[in-house]
């Protein structure tokens, strides 16, 4: 007969598989599935259908992770996750059934991906804790770390997974997660059994409202920061972002004031001084930036300049920036499992600190490559972050999981996966911004010089008032936007060529238009971001020698 822990194991491991999956199985399927809806996802109306799409997900899984954690110590983990399991499986039933065409199919799958992640959020609030629950100190690292390797390698998965689905049909991007959703409901309702003594609390009704309020307008300031606002690249001097980001900010002060003197606040801040479970949830969400922006900026790269100047169309770039990317993912989870047996055996410090170093070291690495790289060397740096997040991951969340009492540990769990999708978020939002302001200085020029040396001049009213954020997510959605322009134009200037038409709609001359100011902005990207993974290097140093683990 399977043990309960086995039981717990692989139906929390399916679970953050799939979540963490549908995080980003969208974001290469998005111009199959617009064209698919009747949208073109360049167009001035698509544009906040598509931030809305990727967003609205994890943007719902951050605001409701923290209260399904406190309500899972109140309630049971099990019954919570169960439920999560059924709802997830109704949001990816409805996605795959979209009924709608044009504006309105958008906002149904808007919708249909909320109520995804409303059942996403029950599952990844109660994974970690139903496994601390499960197992003891002696096989708690090895369990987390299969847990914690299903989630970071979900990211990269759904990145293929959807490069590959949305080339049969677009509606099979969504059609993956049902029969899996539905085996995972009937699996863990069979046979998951509640091992956590329910906690009698109050509802704070009050931290819940400040909480999601602030995580709400904190999201929408983000989100609609990196779309133009007048005659700017970016919308940071919007009233309405500046108006929404104090406002967050403002209700997130006043959460934490009120948490500190209910009776009965949703999370014990008290917690965050403890050591491991403060340097663990800080340098979780350092992480969770770096490895969701590094995603999305070797996406950018490999999409959009590196894989079209080397033959590929734009159509089969999706597909193709996943697979070339696996080297990461395939190292993360091996060292990631190898990772959490030996933190069982020697403790988180050593392995947290050397894992931060080594992917900071390897994100600096990536400055150094130009935009027409060997591969052999991209995929080293990439195998490398790939050990040095492994390494990290998993004795990170089983130190941070273990110092909480037992009672505590549904709300404790929904506070890291919150530390970590906010992260994601905060991704968009921080290396978006540092790109688009360094594209918006010089590509514009840039566009300018290659057309007159194409002899299409008489385009450059067209092309030279292209936003960045076009540039970007044209290259991200794996669609050349000089065709798009050209294709929006009623009729073609008279001193233009058929050959050169064929110029600028072919593989090479938009990439490589766009490379030299890619990079130069990219390599600023990279420079952050390994700064502040040595900063949480450093930091963890700071942990506890001992590891002593609380059952």
């Amino acid at each position: 007969m399977v043990q309960q822990k086995w039981i717990a194991l692989s139906n929390t491991t399916l679970g953050q598989l799939l979540v963490t999956i549908n995080t980003s199985i969208i974001i290469v399927a998005l111009p199959p599935i617009f064209k698919g809806i009747g949208l073109n996802p360049l167009s001035s109306g698509s544009f906040s259908y598509l931030l809305w799409v990727i967003m609205g997900y994890m943007i719902v899984v951050s605001v409701l992770l923290l209260t399904v954690g406190r309500l899972s110590d109140m309630y049971g983990r099990v019954r919570l996750f169960n439920m999560g399991f059924a709802i997830f499986t109704i949001g990816s039933i409805l996605l795959y059934l979209t009924p709608g065409r044009g504006d309105t199919a958008a906002m149904e799958i808007i919708i249909f991906r909320m109520i995804q992640a409303v059942g996403g959020s029950f599952i990844l609030a109660n994974s970690f804790a139903i496994i601390t629950d499960n197992f003891d100190t002696s096989e708690r690292g090895f369990a987390i770390s299969v847990n914690s390797v299903a989630s970071v390698s979900g990211v990269s998965i759904g990145i293929v997974l959807g490069g590959l689905l949305s080339v049969i049909y677009w509606r099979d991007v969504f059609l993956l997660s049902a029969p899996l959703g539905v085996f995972g409901t009937l699996w863990s309702y069979l046979k998951l059994k509640e091992t956590s003594t329910k906690v009698e609390r109050k509802i704070d009704v009050v931290g819940n409202i400040l909480f999601a309020v602030s995580i709400i307008a904190l999201s929408l300031g983000v989100t609609y920061g990196i779309t133009p606002y007048g005659n700017s690249p970016m919308g940071w001097a919007d009233p309405y972002v500046i108006a929404t980001l104090s406002f967050g900010f403002a209700a997130f002060i006043v959460f934490i004031f009120w948490e500190k003197r209910t009776e009965s606040p949703m999370f014990h801040l008290h917690h965050f001084r403890n050591r491991d479970f403060s340097i663990g949830s800080f340098t979780n969400f350092i992480s969770a930036v770096t490895m969701m922006g590094l995603l999305y900026m070797l996406t950018l790269l490999f999409q959009g300049i590196w894989l079209p100047l080397n033959g590929y169309t734009f159509s089969v770039t999706p597909l193709w920036a996943g697979i070339y990317m696996l080297p990461m993912t395939i190292s993360m989870g091996v060292v990631g499992v190898i990772a959490g047996r030996l933190s069982d055996r020697i403790g988180s410090r050593l392995l947290t600190v050397t894992g931060l170093f080594i992917s900071g070291m390897a994100i600096f690495s990536l400055a150094l490559l130009s935009y027409n790289f060997d591969y052999i060397w991209m995929g080293l740096i990439m195998t490398l972050y790939g050990v040095g997040y492994g390494l990290f991951n998993s004795p990170n969340i089983s130190a941070a999981m273990s110092s909480i009492p037992a009672s505590e540990r549904g709300s404790a769990s929904g506070m890291l996966n919150n530390m970590r999708n906010t992260g994601y978020v905060a991704s968009m939002g921080v290396f978006f911004s540092i790109l688009i302001a360094g594209l918006s200085n010089n590509l514009s020029s840039k566009i300018s010089s290659a057309l007159n040396a194409a002899g299409a001049s008489s385009l450059s009213p067209y092309f030279i008032h292209m936003p960045p954020t076009v540039a970007i997510f044209g290259a991200f959605l794996g669609i050349n936007p000089a065709t798009a322009i050209l294709n929006s134009l009623s009729k073609l200037p008279p001193s233009l060529s058929p050959s050169t038409v064929r110029l600028l709609e072919s593989n090479l001359w938009f990439p490589g238009v766009l490379a030299t100011p890619f990079m130069a902005a990219l390599d600023t990207v990279f420079y952050v971001a390994g700064g502040i993974t040595i900063i949480a290097s450093i930091i963890s140093i700071f942990r506890s020698r001992t590891h002593e683990k609380k059952q």
